[in-house]
């Protein structure tokens, strides 16, 4: 059994300063019961805790490290980027590398802006799509998590879906009267939200494929028929690329479907660990951001040269090796592994993957939204999930967060995660 003396005890000490003893809900393992454990250090595939224990891990920050932990690259650009200055208020050539980076891999990007979310990153490209449009309402929807803007926090995913919070106090009921929402993969119901809201819906966002109610990919042809519909109306398509973006290909999850959104809004893996994030899209668009245009947007951070410096090492990295066949491919055998031991011990199971995102439910599935997630055996899973990282594999602490592989897992460390995931599946079962 692990030993956890010193994360328990810096937890209690956290939470005398800090609401729930953490900086963000999810890590304080409500969802599935117990104390988090405290990270001490990580390199490659692997986390260690304060107690020494060591963990195998699938969250990889909740998705930037392609890499893995610590990759030289990344450490070395930092490193240098620091000894120049950790801030500077003014542009830089790292800003102007990076943007030209992403519109060469994301085309439909003519034009970037970083800001130092994801977050912030989609409540800019909403404010953006409202002042371009002249509209007020969005569509978003169910199980899919933009960051916790007011706009977004209305039948969201990730955190907000872990802790059962069908919307969040705080957030005016007037505003949430402009988010309208739908299941994901229903197009009918998309039809049917802009024939009685004609004209008035500024943009609809979404990610691509899920990973904030667990991983769900769309139907062949749903975001196809959301190009269609949102051109038809005049309203904005935006593609939440913060999880998918240089993940599941180069260039996203546009580039695996073949769509090409009004605006994306990207993070994770453009900061290389880094607090990062950007927007981007149509010229036309993108103009009307200030000092351009109109919209304000602004962040004194933003274009940080930590940021940039490894978000660059990151991608040049990615260019060079082309790691994404291989990481697909260890990524299906996790999912085939995680599925058959579920068939072995007679466990309804069903999960997916696209490039080196990934997710498993207990439940036969198929899962193709969020209320169908809601329907798998998530007290399974909090079992499930103990008696995991009891043997060293750090899923994430939810049943409703897709998984991520980085470049640093091998096919040994595949196979053994399996192995280990077969007997903490048994010991859930009691």
């Amino acid at each position: 059994m692990r030993s956890t003396r010193r994360s328990a005890e810096l937890f209690r000490r956290a939470t005398e300063v800090t609401p729930g003893g953490v900086s963000s809900p999810v890590r304080a393992f409500r969802g599935v019961g117990g104390d988090p454990f405290f990270v001490a250090r990580a390199a490659g595939a692997r986390l260690w805790d304060v107690d020494g224990n060591e963990y195998l891990d699938y969250v990889l920050s909740w998705g930037p490290l392609i890499l893995g932990h610590a990759h030289p690259a990344v450490v070395e650009a930092v490193r240098d980027a620091a000894g120049r200055g950790t801030s500077y208020g003014a542009p830089t050539e790292a800003e102007v590398e990076l943007a030209e980076r992403v519109r060469e891999l994301v085309p439909s990007m003519e034009r970037v802006r970083f800001v130092n979310s994801g977050t912030e990153a989609t409540m800019s490209a909403v404010r953006l799509a409202r002042g371009f449009t002249g509209r007020e309402m969005i569509l978003k929807f169910e199980g899919c998590y933009h960051g916790h803007g007011d706009s977004f926090l209305v039948k969201a995913g990730s955190g907000v879906a872990t802790l059962g919070l069908p919307n969040s106090p705080g957030v005016p009921a007037e505003l949430s009267k402009l988010t309208l929402t739908a299941p994901f993969n229903d197009v009918a119901a998309v039809e049917e939200i802009f024939h009685a809201h004609a004209g008035r819906i500024a943009a609809v966002i979404l990610e691509p494929v899920i990973g904030n109610a667990g991983f769900i990919a769309p139907d062949d042809g749903f975001l196809s028929a959301l190009r269609r519909i949102t051109g038809a109306d005049g309203a904005l398509l935006v593609f939440d690329e913060v999880m998918t973006g240089f993940r599941v290909a180069p260039g996203g999850a546009q580039e695996r479907f073949g769509i090409r959104p009004d605006l994306t809004t990207l993070g994770k893996v453009i900061g290389g660990g880094l607090p990062v994030g950007a927007y981007g899209g149509r010229r036309d668009v993108m103009d009307w951001i200030a000092p351009v245009g109109p919209v304000y947007q602004a962040g004194t951070l933003s274009g940080n040269p930590l940021a940039m410096a490894a978000g660059l090492a990151q991608l040049r990295v990615l260019r060079d090796e082309n790691p994404y066949p291989e990481l697909e491919r260890r990524t299906r055998r996790l999912v085939e592994g995680l599925l058959a031991n579920a068939a072995e011990l007679g466990v309804p199971a069903s999960g997916g993957s696209f490039g080196s995102m990934w997710g498993t439910f207990f439940a036969a599935g198929p899962v193709r939204s969020f209320e169908d997630a809601k329907g798998a055996d998530v007290e399974l899973f909090k079992r499930f999930f103990h008696a995991a990282l009891d043997r060293g594999v750090f899923f994430a602490p939810s049943a409703f967060e897709a998984g991520f592989l980085s470049t640093a897992h091998t096919d040994a460390d595949v196979e053994d995660t399996i192995g280990r995931a077969r007997e903490a599946l048994r010991a859930a079962l009691g």
